[in-house]
């Protein structure tokens, strides 16, 4: 399509606008105007985004882009930017493409060249981490974990020892047992938070140790229901003796019944691999036990 006089339109712009996952209040004044302004709206849920612009009052026209036909209607979506249309890509809630459809439509119109601006807002992962008093400074977002049993302990075991924050959404008929098995893999002391209905009504907030937050939503089927957040401590490694293996302390004991502390340390660093300050120092505190 061309321009009068021959020349190629400029692209429109993809807006990748942000919307309320609970209270509509949470809305911004920007990403009102864009979704007034723009001549379509791609919507992963049309019935659900169809309630959220009558709330408002835009009457914008909305089109399907969801998990199942984003590869193959994108087009349609490119087809209306190249052609110098404003676009807006919503979710049913938050941020679009944060373990919402998207990503696609996004990759292929930065490929074509066509603008893509985010209109920031709501997201869960970010305002359960701003009020769970866990560290902030550095944390990874896991996303939703395998439905299977066996799959979601796999993929825990495999950010066992992780050292920043974890942050997972759970569908509510799994909360349960998700945090059964991360207190299998994590262990009951572990720090955790549920954060549960954010900015809703019944919106709950609980940090415990995994093994008593296991219990208490255990204890209450109301803790089963509702979108979630589950964020965990980050693993620590262990101090003192307690970084050090069962059999790795065993020759440390040995030796120490045979020659002097210093030098049964280096031996049974040679042997095990442990660093000899550790051992040195394990041989210190078993020295002074005694």
């Amino acid at each position: 399509m061309t321009a009068p006089g021959g020349t190629t339109p400029a692209p429109g712009t993809l807006y990748v606008v942000a919307t309320p996952i609970g209270n509509l209040d949470d809305i911004g004044a920007r990403a009102l105007r864009v979704l007034g302004e723009v001549a379509l709206i791609a919507a992963e849920d049309t019935r659900h985004s169809a309630r959220l612009l009558q709330h408002f009052g835009i009457a914008t026209p909305l089109a399907a882009c969801h998990e199942h036909n984003e590869r193959d209607q994108g087009g349609r979506f490119l087809a209306r930017l190249q052609a110098g249309e404003d676009v807006a890509l919503i979710s049913d809630a938050g941020t679009p493409l944060i373990s919402d459809p998207g990503y696609h439509l996004v990759r292929q119109a930065r490929a074509v060249g066509v603008p893509v601006v985010p209109v920031p807002g709501a997201c869960a992962l970010i305002a359960a981490l701003s009020a769970a008093g866990l560290p902030s400074d550095r944390f990874i977002f896991e996303g939703f974990l395998p439905a299977k049993a066996g799959g979601r302990r796999a993929r825990l075991e495999q950010v066992r020892e992780e050292s920043r924050t974890l942050i997972f959404y759970e569908a509510p008929h799994r909360i349960l047992e998700c945090l059964q098995d991360m207190r299998a893999v994590f262990g009951d002391e572990r720090p955790a938070l549920l954060a549960r209905e954010l900015t809703k009504t019944f919106e709950t907030l609980k940090g415990l140790p995994l093994g008593e937050l296991c219990a208490w939503v255990a204890a209450d089927s109301n803790q089963q229901r509702g979108e979630c957040v589950v964020l965990v401590a980050g693993w620590q490694a262990p101090e003192g003796e307690e970084a050090i293996s069962a059999e790795a302390l065993r020759v440390l004991d040995l030796l120490l019944g045979e020659m002097p502390l210093k030098r049964a340390a280096a031996l049974a660093a040679e042997i095990t691999g442990v660093r000899k300050n550790l051992l040195y120092q394990a041989a210190l505190e078993r020295q002074s036990r005694d």
